[in-house]
């Protein structure tokens, strides 16, 4: 990406490590503030009507709101949060992503803002960490109901499968809010998510025109009497020779053909 490149070159060294750690650390911090009062949580959401009276913390308070309210789901959830974080920023470095997870916050308050005009969480800005650690690190393992070990590249798929269904079918204008909330996942692979969809398209066309041309070939008999004109694709069984005078025939009409030769 040319210009993550150019943008890492002028504003590399203002990149924040470690942030998705420093994202979980607050959920886990604002998760204890709710045992207290969990009226709280009213006051951190993404609610635009009180981000317009003023309430501006809202646009990034509600990235510390825990995915759950049960404890143990809370701590494998963000324990993975923690790991694919991890992972991200050792492939890509810290300030790509930094500026992922911030391409994201945009997408989510223009969600909020415009299309849902009520208040959002930040599920689908983690969803997009998820399937962009799915899409770099595809053969990453982790345990699926914490027993069968599959594969995150196959549960990047399904959560694909499952936003396609979304879009196709909901209503207007929910099915845009997957759209725009994983804008930050389109904007870094799209288009090698296109290119690779245009590869794949081309292989495909590519390989049915060269079955359809073996088929072709496949089709056109390698024997052939002179005196009856069968084939092997008339019958399999059938044998064929060639006489002395170069000429083939199967094993019926041969003995004509040793006639004339002795005539």
């Amino acid at each position: 990406m040319n210009w993550l490149d150019k943008l890492e070159r002028s504003f590399g060294h203002i990149a924040v490590p470690g942030l998705v750690r420093i994202i979980v650390v607050l959920n886990v911090v604002v998760f204890v503030l709710l045992r207290f009062n969990g009226d709280w949580v009213h006051a951190l959401v993404l609610d635009p009507e009180r981000v317009m009276h003023g309430e501006v913390w809202r646009l990034v308070t509600y990235l510390f709101l825990p995915p759950t309210t049960d404890a143990i789901f809370l701590l494998f959830a963000l324990y993975f949060l923690w790991i694919m974080g991890d992972g991200l920023e050792q492939e890509w470095g810290a300030f790509r992503l930094n500026i992922f997870y911030l391409c994201g916050m945009i997408a989510t308050t223009v969600v909020a803002f415009f299309i849902t005009r009520s208040s959002v969480t930040n599920a689908f800005l983690n969803l997009s960490i998820f399937l962009a650690f799915a899409t770099v690190l595809p053969d990453f393992e982790v345990l699926l109901f914490f027993i069968l070990p599959v594969k995150v590249k196959w549960l990047g798929l399904l959560s694909a499968a499952f936003i396609g269904v979304v879009v196709m079918f909901a209503s207007y204008p929910a099915n845009l809010v997957p759209i725009v909330s994983l804008g930050n996942y389109l904007l870094f692979f799209g288009p090698q998510l296109f290119r690779t969809a245009m590869t794949n398209r081309e292989d495909m066309r590519r390989r049915a025109r060269f079955e359809a041309a073996s088929l072709d070939n496949g089709s056109e008999a390698w024997h052939r009497c002179v005196i009856c004109g069968k084939t092997e694709l008339d019958d399999p069984e059938l044998e064929f020779r060639i006489a002395e005078d170069d000429r083939e025939y199967c094993a019926a009409h041969l003995d004509q053909a040793l006639a004339k030769k002795n005539d």
